[in-house]
């Protein structure tokens, strides 16, 4: 095209799809310049160190690799703090060509703003930031690679106002619109591309909610389609595709470290040759006035794997906005590293945490701990510390879940914040099964005591051997039964579980002990000879064994009255009860024992042993029978929760 007679016809806006493409693609090759004279800088004040390679993003923005690799692997001091590099000068000429030409595209759809920029670049050029020379001083490169001090000027500023100015100006002068997307001057061909881009974009973009961003544009640049995005507001986020054929580059930046890795790892499905994450300066940004830069080169086998990746791609942008402040607040409730697990399961899963934002984040889940746990979950405690790590995470993933689907269905807050708050309520329940398994166990080795009681008990030909093992194997289980009631303790502590847990625990101990004792009474008795006196301490031992087994089916009922049973609430407080009239049954056999002493018959010896083990297998049945009134006061809670 006659670009002069265009200009001096008045139809300077003919030129613009073609001013901006090269405007943008200015703007790639002014930021890989200036990473490089970075790069060149370091190497001449660390020149053991390994030369940063921007092979990739040469690509991308279409220079040379050769060329840069050359300049940053010969920079060398030469002293007073300048550098000497191979090529410093034609890169600091290009520098300000690609300067000009993006103010060319600029003036050509804003005239005064052209002028504008124009005359910033001159007083730049005046000032000598952008002498052409052999060598340059750090000092200089500091000045043009970051952004000066509040009400002056530089060249990074200035890039980074053009690059403003040019998205402006794709917005609003768009030729065509593609499945959402502004296009300028793009192919036939370039359609399945841009389409399978906003196809990802589209599938995602309702879950941004009122949050702006993810407007794309697309222009044609010579042989590449370029795509840009913007995904929210913070100026140093951007993300630009650069396709070629089948072809894919993917440039992104961002303040963030940990988001940017963040978007790398969703696309490990994908064979992406990624670039190291750069870190470059830029005073006045967020956080510490720097960014990363990380580039992706896909070279798919076919054009539906291009478009797949495309895909990807534009569905992954969504994620991307306020995941910093999604990921700190998350922070609040579990560790970081598992804080960026859920919001990469969120991501894959396209539940995303915007809405979990817009419904209030941290006061959202401070309403579900005070309505639904007040007492289980202190002031900034972690939830994994409450719940345990799995479950905590569980529960987060949920919420985001949630109110994810609350805000898509157009339900109120309210209905959210109840529903977050009931399954918070799940999660602390999933956490007393969890005791009450442990307590359970207890119970278990009380019965194996009782039973093994009952069996000494029942053998009239029980050798002195047997006693000895009857006692040690009640001692080796009370042993157990101790360290699983201090984990136990250690658990309900350290989660904050109901007290009445604690309880529970403790009355089963208690039986435990009195188990023990009774087999070590056992143990020391020679036998009893009296009939009458032999089968009643075999009718009590056998009232004990089923008290055990009552406790047991009792606390199993208990447990499932959580998922809201009524059956098992009912079997639950018929255990109860018939654990009271085992105790019941085990004070009578114990009081038949005792007057069959007092009727004299008996020696002494055997009079006391049968007395004690009577009444230690009795103590037994009230530390169970005390357990059963604990067991309804437990389930009459969960009924009236």
């Amino acid at each position: 095209m006659k670009t002069v007679i265009v200009k001096e016809l008045g139809q300077s806006d003919i030129l613009l799809p073609s001013l901006v493409a090269e405007g943008l693609a200015a703007n790639d090759r002014i930021k890989l310049r200036l990473s490089a004279l970075q790069a060149a800088a370091q190497h001449a004040r660390e020149p053991n160190r390994a030369v940063a390679d921007l092979g990739v993003e040469s690509r991308a923005a279409g220079i040379a690799p050769a060329a840069l690799v050359t300049l940053i692997g010969g920079a060398h001091l030469a002293g007073d703090g300048r550098i000497v590099a191979p090529g410093l000068a034609p890169l600091l000429k290009g520098i300000n060509d690609d300067a000009e030409a993006m103010i060319r595209a600029v003036a050509a759809g804003e005239p005064a703003e052209g002028e504008t920029f124009g005359a910033r670049l001159g007083a730049l050029g005046a000032a000598g930031h952008l002498e052409a020379a052999a060598e340059i001083e750090i000092a200089r490169i500091g000045r043009l690679t970051g952004i000066a001090e509040e009400g002056s000027d530089s060249l990074h500023r200035l890039v980074m106002d053009l690059h403003k100015a040019l998205n402006r100006l794709a917005a609003s002068r768009s030729e065509e619109v593609v499945a959402g997307a502004r296009a300028f001057g793009i192919r036939k061909e370039d359609h399945a591309a841009v389409e399978s881009f906003m196809r990802g974009v589209n599938d995602t973009r309702a879950l941004k909610f009122n949050h702006p961003g993810l407007d794309a544009t697309a222009v044609r640049s010579g042989e590449r389609l370029v795509i840009q995005n913007d995904i929210g507001t913070t100026d140093a986020h951007v993300v630009v595709i650069a396709v070629t054929g089948n072809a894919v580059t993917v440039t992104y930046t961002d303040v963030h470290r940990s988001r940017a890795k963040f978007f790398v790892s969703l696309f490990d499905r994908f064979a992406v040759k990624w670039s190291g994450l750069d870190k470059h300066a830029a005073a006045g940004l967020e956080e510490d006035s720097s960014f990363f830069l990380v580039t992706a080169l896909y070279e798919a086998p076919a054009a539906e794997d291009r478009d797949a990746f495309l895909t990807a791609v534009g569905a992954s942008l969504v994620f991307l906005i306020d995941w910093n402040k999604a990921r700190k607040l998350l922070r609040n409730w579990v560790t970081k590293d598992d804080a960026a697990r859920i919001l990469d399961w969120a991501a894959r899963h396209r539940i995303g945490h915007r809405a979990f934002l817009e419904l209030g984040g941290n006061d959202l889940l401070g309403a579900a701990v005070r309505n639904a746990a007040p007492t289980r979950i202190g002031f900034g405690e972690r939830l994994n510390q409450v719940l345990g790590r799995d479950a905590a995470m569980d529960f987060l993933k949920a919420t985001l879940q949630i109110s994810t689907e609350a805000l898509l269905a157009g339900q109120s807050s309210r209905l959210a914040r109840d529903r977050i708050g009931a399954d918070l309520v799940r999660h602390l329940d999933r956490v007393d099964s969890a005791l009450l398994a442990v307590v359970l166990r207890q119970i278990g080795l009380a019965h194996d005591v009782a039973m093994a009681l009952f069996h000494h008990i029942s053998d009239t030909r029980a050798d002195p051997a047997a006693r000895r093992q009857l006692a040690a194997r009640a001692s080796r289980i009370e042993q157990k039964a101790d360290r699983i009631a201090i984990e136990a303790r250690g658990e309900i502590a350290r989660l904050n579980a109901r007290p009445i847990i604690g309880e529970l625990v403790d009355r089963v101990e208690e039986a435990i002990d009195e188990f023990e004792q009774a087999a070590f009474i056992a143990s020391l008795t020679p036998g009893v000879t009296d009939a009458v006196l032999q089968a009643a301490l075999v009718e009590l031992s056998s009232v004990a064994v089923s008290a055990t087994e009552i406790a047991a089916s009792g606390l199993a009922a208990a447990a499932e009255v959580q998922e809201g049973r009524r059956a098992d609430s009912e079997d639950a407080l018929a255990a109860v009860a018939r654990l009271i009239d085992a105790e019941h049954a085990a004070d009578s056999r114990e009081r038949d024992i005792t007057a069959r002493v007092f009727a004299g018959s008996l020696d002494v010896i055997a009079s006391l042993s049968a007395l004690e083990l009577a009444r230690a297998i009795e103590r037994s049945t009230d530390r169970l029978a005390g357990f059963g009134h604990l067991l309804r006061r437990y389930t009459m809670s969960d009924l009236s929760a």
